[in-house]
């Protein structure tokens, strides 16, 4: 029996003499969340003996015996083809920080649920005991045979940019960091949307990211491949750039393929002039240096739940304006991509995901908005149906453009 989580008020602060009450009685989040989001149901009958002879002994056994002869059969007769892993070690949880792996499990089984309802692919929440990166590389390995994909969720960095690399390199599955490549995905569909609203490409702008951590660092990679005109980062100490001798290994490559103009100083210093803010850090970026940047710029404040630009201060300088809010316009929501990436690797049994694969998920998720196009709506709702079809489609004929699918 689990043990009782009680409300931290009670007894003193009600004047009752122990009993305290659960945490249910007086905040919804937790009723929601009382026994798990989530659970394993059957897909076939089991009624009577006939039935658990086919489902189970002794019929099972041929189906396993075919699989050992020809393995790719297990695409066809097992689940795999159709699940993922959703792996974390809980050091990166949402805003929350290095909070274990028992505390990230809602957060994963979240995940899973937005997998399921977004992009009809079943995935499993695994919260890992163990932060070395080789241990995770290798407890994810022994894994792997029983998923078709793997997502990576809230790993820290720059521990994650490794495990990434290294995983999929010994697997033949999709490796997919969602914290990365999700919001990057997100952000340069918005990005192309506002850009066509203001009568620009993306070749017309020069962006600067606030925070060089996992999506930073994802982010510009992706607007560099989208042909962004420059792009620089922002860290605690300033401007990414390759005269700064505190460098990690990620970073070093970053103020390789960034920064063309050259620029140094602060993360102000370097709104100057620019016409895209992508906000990933926190913090608070002083509205002054919000008012220096280009007219008709792009202020993408994302940091939750509290965003680097209040949108009230940001509507008075920028014709487009997004956050990772719901209860504000062009929400830049990562359950926008990954369904329906995984969903589309999935369907043809790609080996991987590739930087084109996600190019074309953001080139559908745009094409979503289509003639609906405004300044408060340069990026779809995550309960548009059209979504995850659009960019599942997209991503299955890229990876086979690509050379990565199977079927």
């Amino acid at each position: 029996m689990a043990a009782e989580i009680v409300n931290p008020r009670s007894d003193s602060d009600t004047g009752q003499d122990g009993g305290a009450e659960p945490l249910d009685s007086f905040d919804p989040a937790f009723a929601l969340h009382r026994g798990g989001k989530m659970a394993v149901q059957a897909t076939v009958p089991v009624r009577d003996k006939d039935d658990l002879s086919l489902a189970y002994t002794p019929g099972v056994a041929k189906v396993c015996s075919a699989i050992a002869e020809q393995p790719d059969l297990v695409h066809d007769y097992t689940w795999k083809s159709s699940v993922v892993a959703v792996v974390t070690d809980g050091t990166a949880v949402l805003g929350l920080g290095d909070i274990g792996p028992e505390a990230s499990l809602p957060v994963m089984e979240g995940k899973a649920i937005l997998f399921k309802q977004f992009g009809g692919v079943d995935a499993v929440p695994l919260a890992l005991a163990c932060t070395d990166v080789d241990e995770i590389i290798e407890t994810v390995v022994r894994l792997a045979p029983s998923f078709g994909g793997v997502n990576l969720e809230d790993i820290s960095a720059p521990r994650c940019f490794e495990i990434e690399r290294r995983l999929q390199e010994r697997l033949d599955i999709p490796v997919f960091h969602d914290d990365q490549h999700g919001t990057a995905v997100v952000t340069l569909a918005a990005l192309r949307n506002a850009a066509r609203l203001s009568g620009r490409s993306i070749g017309d702008l020069r962006a600067v990211i606030s925070g060089a951590g996992a999506a930073g660092v994802a982010i510009a990679k992706m607007l560099v491949e989208a042909g962004i005109g420059d792009v620089a980062v922002a860290d605690r100490k300033g401007v990414v750039s390759a005269d700064r001798d505190d460098l990690t290994s990620v970073k070093r490559e970053l103020a390789g393929f960034t920064n063309k103009a050259g620029l140094s100083g602060s993360l102000e210093d370097a709104l100057a002039g620019a016409d895209v803010f992508i906000g990933v850090s926190g913090g608070t970026v002083a509205e002054s240096a919000v008012a220096s940047m280009a007219e008709g710029a792009f202020v993408f404040a994302m940091a939750n739940p509290d965003p680097e630009v209040h949108p009230d201060v940001a509507h008075k300088y920028a014709a487009v304006v997004a956050t990772g809010r719901s209860d504000f316009p062009n929400q830049i929501n990562n359950v926008l991509a990954f369904p329906g990436i995984f969903a589309g690797a999935l369907q043809v049994r790609a080996s991987r995901i590739t930087e084109g694969m996600k190019l074309a998920a953001a080139e559908a998720l745009a094409a979503v908005v289509g003639d609906d196009l405004a300044a408060d709506y340069v990026i779809p709702s995550p309960f548009d149906e059209r979504v995850a079809p659009a960019v599942t489609a997209a991503v299955a004929a890229a990876a086979r453009a690509e050379g990565v699918a199977r079927r």
